[in-house]
């Protein structure tokens, strides 16, 4: 060794030890996710069914108005979600929130299927022309409701604060 150069000491390279994590740390917490699926679920299948009772009744559904107020009524729901799962998990508010966006498409599917099968319409379930759950329209809404479950999950805290103060 150099004069004037000490060895370093083993302390130094030795890393420190892992955090200790105890079982509640836990960032997803399945009650949260569950609640705010059912909450979002509580104001999408309503509005799917409306949908499809207009959509049967009227001869050109899709030219007309009520599709886009539908729309963001089911956008709004995948947003009150995530706000649910965030107030009942305030320590992960944004996983929660697009745990139950996606929680409640999910849940969503088995009732678009039953509306499907009900209606009969000769649209193929998967595949066709105008397919009831096309692949890629299903990924779209994946993607759309775990964004929108953690806008809700992440406005939703900041809206009640204003509205308390």
């Amino acid at each position: 060794m150099m004069a004037g150069m000490t060895a370093p000491s083993s302390e130094a390279r030795v890393p420190p030890p892992p955090p200790n994590h105890s079982t509640d740390d836990r960032v997803v917490d399945g009650r949260a996710v569950l609640r705010g699926a059912l909450a979002a679920l509580a104001v999408i299948v309503p509005v799917t069914i409306l949908r499809a009772v207009l959509d049967h009744e009227m001869a050109r559904f899709d030219d007309s108005g009520w599709v886009y107020p539908l729309f963001l009524l089911i956008l709004v729901g995948y947003a009150v979600g995530g706000a649910v799962a965030a107030r009942v998990a305030p320590d992960a508010p944004l996983s929660n929130g697009a745990l139950a966006g996606l929680g409640a498409l999910v849940l969503w599917i088995p009732i678009r299927v039953v509306i499907w099968a009900v209606r009969e319409d000769n649209r193929g379930l998967f595949s066709g022309h105008k397919a009831a759950l096309a692949p890629g329209q299903l990924f779209g809404g994946l993607v759309i409701a775990a964004g929108l479950g953690m806008l809700g999950a992440s406005l939703g805290p900041k809206l009640r604060r204003r509205r308390q103060s």
